[in-house]
């Protein structure tokens, strides 16, 4: 006979329970993140639901390497990590150019990809690929979530990643199976808001900042280089109190440009390998000894070099260095001035007449120049281009530059009016950026001017996502200096093959992006005679728009930097 007395037993209540997309949704409400980069795909729509209901943003855009330089972007303006969300397979794959660019620039950004289920492992599901190891090289952790249960731990760990040592980007694999099902809430760990990761702010061995301090104090001829992760760890304000304190020459590259306005008697541009020729102590901070400082050549054999960067694995690499010091670059310099203060500057004369004699080297690069910067030349000379878009910035421009040659010429021009007003893809060299980090820009700071100078082929990249711009009402002034050449390539083949084979493989057509402009929704205009360049910029401004003016400029002229590019040496 069948137990009735079991219809009579009270029913348990149900226990909660929660899908692995809200779990992930909840780890990165967590972290702060407030919107996520995306490009739909059916792995990953699950945390498309718990965004939703965590009040966090899923802004789609048309193609995963915009979503991957968009996160990136957002990680640079905030300071708090991006986070890009791509389906299986090609989704993965195409996002890995906007990871690895975000890798060499030291960007801390989560890129999630979904992945076939594990019942599906290893039979050929849609989109399978190994993306872990895919993903390896270029992050600094890569993992498959095994569990749903620990959907929400994943997310964290990633994230404690990004911040070990220099700063860099993670990448989680969520199979569908782990996304799509349901635990009991209480089986899965939730980390808490800011009470999953400790603080990686450390000031440096104190017997170094010390001999730092000395060195300085008795420089007669101190020069120093303030790279990005000076504004990585924002510290702006430690960096201008020493340069002050101890009259020092700065020169600023990458994200640190700005860290001095244009004209403040320590900020100096165009005589950096004069002064790295002929300097006594140079201090390099947040800056690897790359390509872009050749490799640590450029510095005189006789100085006396000082490194600080928050990767131990940095410091002395490609060169010998004096003096190292592993740690945030705004608490170095920050001790490094408390230690010297008070001291007695005994160089201080000599370095009088050292900061005169670098402050005449930049007066007589910027009047070599000149007659490039005012040319009336048609088609437009890049320099009186470049000219115009510095004229035009004001204190509150973000500056973004996204080209080779081009942006190359606006690097020894255009100087950003504060902090953080500076944005270029990095080390990489990644073609591609500009729109992404228009995105990124205008959304984190919506009442910001933003300005974008892109090469046309680097625009075509991924300039698609300019209708995302439209779509989400987010104005901008953008400007394509347009020569139908991948020019930068184009010297090095002359160079290296003879002007009859300059042309193979770098020539595009003479497209109008303004028409572009115009077909998606946003204000486009057309300018081959320089006097128009300013007030074209103007109307821009005032339309309200995401814009583009496509400049006609000379194809035959070059950037000082693409002809001294080592490899075509």
């Amino acid at each position: 006979m069948p137990d009735d007395t079991q219809d009579a037993r009270p029913a348990r209540p149900a226990q909660d329970v929660i899908s692995g997309g809200h779990l992930v949704a909840k780890a990165l409400k967590a972290e702060g993140v407030e919107r996520i980069y995306t490009l739909c795909g059916g792995h990953i729509i699950d945390i498309y639901d718990g965004c939703v209901d965590e009040g966090i943003e899923v802004v789609d855009v048309r193609h995963e390497q915009v979503a991957a330089h968009a996160a990136d972007g957002y990680a640079r303006v905030t300071g708090r990590p991006g986070c890009a969300v791509v389906t299986a397979g090609p989704g993965t794959t195409d996002a890995v150019t906007g990871v690895a660019n975000a890798f060499r620039a030291e960007s801390p950004m989560l890129l999630i990809g979904g992945q076939g289920a594990h019942s599906q492992h290893k039979m050929g599901s849609l989109q399978d690929l190994p993306h872990v190891d895919i993903m390896t090289p270029i992050t600094k952790f890569a993992a498959t979530v095994p569990d749903t249960a620990r959907a929400a731990d994943m997310v964290s760990m990633a994230f404690r990643e990004c911040y070990h040592g220099a700063p860099g980007p993670s990448f989680l694999e969520i199979p569908r199976d782990v996304l799509d099902a349901k635990v009991p809430l209480a089986a899965a760990r939730i980390p808490a808001a800011g009470r999953y990761r400790a603080s990686t702010r450390t000031a440096g061995d104190p017997q170094a900042v010390e001999k730092l301090a000395d060195l300085l104090v008795h420089a007669a001829r101190p020069a120093i280089l303030l790279g990005s992760q000076v504004w990585t760890t924002r510290g702006t304000d430690a960096a201008v109190e020493l340069v002050r304190t101890l009259n020092l020459p700065a020169y600023m590259n990458g994200a640190g440009r700005g860290t001095l306005p244009p004209g403040d008697p320590h900020h100096f541009q165009l005589s950096r390998r004069y002064a790295f020729a002929h300097a006594d102590v140079i201090v390099i901070v947040g800056t690897p000894f790359d390509f872009r400082m050749g490799y640590g050549k450029r510095l005189s054999p006789d100085a006396t070099v000082v490194q600080i960067d928050l990767d131990y694995r940095t410091v002395g690499k490609n060169r010998d260095i004096d003096l190292g010091i592993v740690g945030d670059a705004g608490l170095v310099l920050k001790s490094v001035t408390e230690a010297a203060s008070g001291r007695l500057d005994a160089g201080a004369a000599q370095r009088k007449g050292w900061l005169d004699d670098l402050r005449a080297a930049e007066r007589a690069a910027a009047g070599k120049r000149l007659p490039q910067l005012r040319s009336d030349a048609s088609p437009i000379h890049p320099y009186r281009l470049v000219s115009e878009i510095n004229d035009f910035l004001t204190e509150d421009s973000l500056y973004i530059g996204d080209g080779g040659d081009i942006v190359t010429f606006s690097g020894q021009v255009v100087q950003p009016k504060a902090p953080g007003h500076w944005m270029d893809p990095g080390p990489l060299g990644t073609l591609g950026v500009g729109i992404p980090f228009v995105l990124a820009a205008k959304q984190a700071r919506p009442d910001q001017e933003v300005v974008a100078l892109f090469g046309d082929g680097a625009f075509s990249l991924t300039g698609w996502d300019f209708e995302t711009l439209v779509r989400y009402d987010l104005p901008f002034v953008g400007i394509i200096g347009n020569n139908s050449s991948m020019n930068q390539i184009r010297y090095g083949q002359a160079a290296k093959y003879g002007k009859e084979r300059e042309r193979v493989g770098n020539t595009l057509g003479d497209v109008r992006y303004d028409e572009f402009a115009r077909m998606l929704g946003g204000h486009g205009e057309e300018v081959r005679d320089p006097a128009d360049i300013a007030p074209a910029l103007r109307r821009a401004r005032e339309s309200g728009k995401p814009s583009l003016i496509n400049v006609w400029v000379d194809p035959d002229a070059y950037a000082p930097g693409t002809m001294n590019q080592t490899m075509y040496k």
